[in-house]
């Protein structure tokens, strides 16, 4: 579906070398921020108390924060949690002060705020298991990448592999050093955005190298310097490109808006990532091909090589 066509192509690749410059000095600043600053991680990963308390009415979320805030817990994570009357709160580690201790403090403040609240369950989840999740979250990071590599190897040809996993890898560190550098919370549900923008960003990546591919194969373009044949492939689908990414974008800005704490990160995550996707397909992957030296034959070859190996 096209809601317009761009009919005259655009010099995208003539200006390849600024875009890869500005993308390689954001990376480094990221890499940097990550080196330096590190991680805020949240209570998923550093361990802490986990509390599901019950109200009678539904429950007041601002209040129970500021609860929380006069506790000496500015950055205690408060939740519904199947209903607006249940509520999950998580509370970082609190040194010298025991769980069973720390959740007495925290019922005791809560019926204050409502004499309703009813403590539904206690748990603590300790460093070890915080740190088996990031552990398992970065594994799971790893083999989604090598995936991705060995996908658009076998459809396509090693440089596309090449070229599309270091752009989506750009928006994943591009995404880590915004989380870095202004020390946002690092949650179980930001690893899970980051995860996602991995496999949206390839997606787009995949749509403009399939272009690519089907430009090589057209006798239009066998004359074509390949600059010329990527700037093609581009402006071909970019009509599909600020559709799909314009609609997504909506939705994941109404979750950032209207989605309140809970969800606040999450978005942030998938926003960032989203803008990203867009310009690392475009103008990260897209450049990296020429640099790496497509041609016309090493399509030939990877098709005769797939026949080969059918027969």
């Amino acid at each position: 579906m096209e809601f317009f066509r761009i009919k005259k192509d655009i010099p995208f690749m003539r200006h390849a070398l600024i875009f890869n410059v500005i993308s390689l000095i954001t990376f480094v600043i990221a890499v940097i921020a990550l080196s330096t600053k590190g991680l805020h991680l949240g209570v998923d990963f550093t361990g802490g108390t986990v509390m599901e308390v019950h109200y009678s009415q539904p429950a007041d979320l601002n209040k129970i924060r500021d609860g929380m805030a006069k506790l000496g817990f500015t950055e205690a994570s408060v939740q519904n949690f199947g209903s607006t009357q249940d509520v999950l709160i998580r509370l970082p580690v609190k040194q010298g002060v025991t769980s069973a201790k720390l959740s007495e403090q925290v019922l005791g403040e809560l019926k204050q705020i409502d004499g309703s609240v009813v403590l539904k369950r206690t748990e603590f989840v300790g460093p070890q298991v915080g740190k088996e999740l990031l552990e398992n979250g970065a594994m799971a990071l790893l083999f989604v990448s090598l995936g991705i590599v060995g996908y658009l190897a076998l459809r396509f040809e090693w440089k596309f592999g090449v070229s599309a996993i270091i752009a989506n890898l750009h928006d994943v560190v591009i995404i880590l050093g915004f989380f870095s550098i202004f020390q946002w919370e690092f949650s179980l549900p930001v690893l899970a955005a980051v995860l996602a923008i991995l496999g949206y960003s390839v997606n787009e990546s995949v749509v403009v190298m399939d272009r690519v591919r089907e430009n090589f194969r057209n006798r239009k373009f066998r004359n074509t310097p390949v600059p010329q044949v990527i700037d093609n492939a581009i402006t071909a689908t970019m009509s599909r490109t600020i559709i799909t990414h314009f609609s997504t974008q909506l939705m994941v800005c109404s979750m950032l808006v209207f989605g309140g704490e809970t969800l606040h990160y999450f978005a942030l995550a998938l926003t960032i990532g989203i803008c990203f996707g867009i310009y690392s397909s475009v103008l990260v992957g897209s450049p990296l091909l020429m640099w790496l030296g497509l041609r016309r034959e090493d399509l030939a070859r990877a098709e005769k090589k797939a026949v080969e190996d059918a027969a």
